[in-house]
């Protein structure tokens, strides 16, 4: 993964969002629809997020969910679950990027 945190992530989707406006916007909208509280909670479907991250092998959106699932009220345990989950959908891959999310995680709960 990049050197990028999530302030950085934060701040060139922010660019992004200047340079093609209507894309970011229509792609806020959706990460707000597919996330808020129904069924399953904010905090359940951010960990299902950083789930898919790690099976696809997704290190900038691990960032993000790792951040993501934490501010709904995720515990480490939580996390970590997920992340045996996703290494179970994608075998040795998702070990090694599962790794990228506990740097993430170590990082936040500095």
């Amino acid at each position: 993964m990049a050197n990028l945190d999530v302030k950085d992530l934060e701040r060139i989707m922010g660019e992004m969002g200047k340079e093609i406006p209507e894309v970011m916007k229509a792609f806020n909208e959706l990460h707000h629809a597919a996330t808020k509280n129904g069924a399953l909670s904010t905090k359940e479907k951010e960990l299902i997020a950083l789930g898919i991250a790690v099976a696809i092998r997704c290190s900038y959106c691990i960032l993000a969910h790792v951040n993501s699932a934490l501010q709904a009220g995720a515990t480490k345990e939580e996390i970590m679950e997920t992340l045996g989950v996703a290494v179970l959908m994608s075998g040795g891959p998702g070990v090694a990027y599962a790794t990228e999310a506990i740097k993430v995680l170590e990082q936040a709960v500095k």
